[in-house]
């Protein structure tokens, strides 16, 4: 961390993650409380945020695939070159990791919460492909920007400490989209579009 230039199109989110764990630390340093920082990978899963505009990277594929899906579109176009590469946690599993970094965690360090496995865009929108069981294809835009190469996360001191993720991708985006009650879901999306 502060190692390197922070992304632009990611620099003031990132600004600000730091910013609350730079506080924890001083917290704890200036004043002993137990304040610690999680600091969570990509999350997804149940009342994700679907609306295009504002969403994330997998609710916003699961989204694009089940419409190309229901309305017979012969393909989804994605952004990008489709080669960044993205970690992904399931938020179940950052729940048990916060509830876990709470009993057994008192450094003034952040501990990173993730898997420690990322995947490219491209290879995460034919994963979400399969299980919306859409058959159209995938269409790059590669005149749209790619965003930051890769964000993978060194877990090995949450690892060391004895917590790992149990939600496998495929099972946590199966999951998630199997408890989406698609037909009044696609309506609610119609309206959170205008």
């Amino acid at each position: 961390m502060l190692s390197g230039f922070l992304e632009p199109t990611n620099e003031p989110y990132a600004i600000a993650k730091i910013a609350g764990i730079k506080l924890c630390e001083a917290y704890q340093s200036q004043f002993g409380c137990n304040f610690i920082s999680a600091m969570p990978t990509n999350l997804y899963g149940p009342n994700d945020n679907y609306n295009l505009r504002t969403s994330h990277v997998l609710p916003a594929l699961i989204r694009k695939f089940h419409e190309a899906k229901v309305n017979g579109d012969p393909y989804v176009e994605m952004w990008g070159t489709g080669t960044p590469l993205r970690e992904f946690l399931h938020v179940d599993d950052l729940a048990e990791a916060s509830l876990f970094l709470m009993l057994h965690y008192d450094e003034v360090s952040h501990v990173n919460a993730g898997t420690g496995e990322d995947l490219t865009i491209l290879a995460l929108a034919q994963l979400i492909k399969n299980i919306v069981d859409y058959t159209g294809e995938i269409r790059l835009n590669t005149s749209k920007p790619d965003g930051t190469p890769r964000k993978l996360m060194d877990v090995s001191k949450i690892h060391a400490l004895g917590w790992k993720h149990r939600i496998g991708l495929q099972e946590g985006i199966e999951r998630t989209y199997a408890e989406l009650d698609t037909e009044e879901w696609f309506h609610e999306l119609e309206k959170t579009s205008m």
